[in-house]
């Protein structure tokens, strides 16, 4: 699906909402390390050990250290801090950024859930491209999500400054159960490094055992 004008609307709009569910990048790990590797993450995420944040059920998380606690709000540092060498702004690292996602779903046709990526770490940091978002199902399955061919617009995210986007999916008007989706595994542009949040909107229709339609994302744009 396209990320229209109208839809662009609703992402701004509803950051208000959004907001109201963030826990901080630095705010918890846990202990589920196993290895989940979103389909938008660098191939070297593999070798590397990629390292998973803590899940939250209030839709928001954000990055930390392997086998830290949820503590509620902090900043996270991350890498690189600063400008890179040859001054140009370096990118958002996964533990400078809070991450939350909100459903904006406004009719029966296609579902609508928002992922805000707010700065929080400190300093100016660039945002560009799409993020990698895998989904992850009641059952244990992981459900990848394209990208919509969007144009990219690269930004700069001062501190306390957002970028967004939009995961478009099919609504579920089957009447029957669908497909319980359980988390978003969010890996911020130009990241290996994943944070776990949970889904905040409804089920996904299914057609002989799998879902229907298409699960797309739309690119990572600046808020304001």
């Amino acid at each position: 699906m396209r990320f229209k004008n109208a839809r662009r609307t609703t992402l701004f709009a509803t950051l208000g909402l959004a907001a109201a569910l963030t826990l901080t990048a630095c705010g918890g790990g846990d202990d589920d390390t196993s290895g989940d590797t979103p389909s938008g993450a660098p191939s070297s995420s593999a070798s590397a050990g990629a390292t998973e944040t803590g899940a939250s059920d209030s839709g928001s998380s954000g990055g930390s250290d392997a086998g830290a606690t949820a503590t509620g709000s902090a900043t996270g540092t991350g890498a690189g801090a600063g400008s890179g060498s040859d001054g140009k702004t370096s990118i958002c690292r996964t533990d400078e950024l809070e991450v939350n996602a909100a459903d904006n779903t406004t009719d029966k046709k296609e579902g609508v859930v928002t992922v805000q990526l707010k700065n929080a770490g400190g300093r100016d940091c660039s945002i560009n491209g799409y993020a990698g978002v895998d989904l992850k199902a009641a059952d244990g399955s992981t459900l990848s999500v394209e990208r919509n061919g969007e144009p990219v617009y690269p930004a700069v995210l001062k501190n306390g400054d957002s970028a967004a986007f939009n995961i478009t999916f099919p609504y579920n008007n089957s009447g029957g159960s669908g497909v319980r989706l359980t988390d978003i595994l969010v890996t911020p542009p130009n990241e290996t490094k994943y944070v776990r949040v949970a889904w905040p909107a409804g089920t996904l229709p299914v057609t002989d055992g799998s879902s229907s339609g298409k699960l797309q994302i739309g690119p990572a744009t600046r808020v304001g």
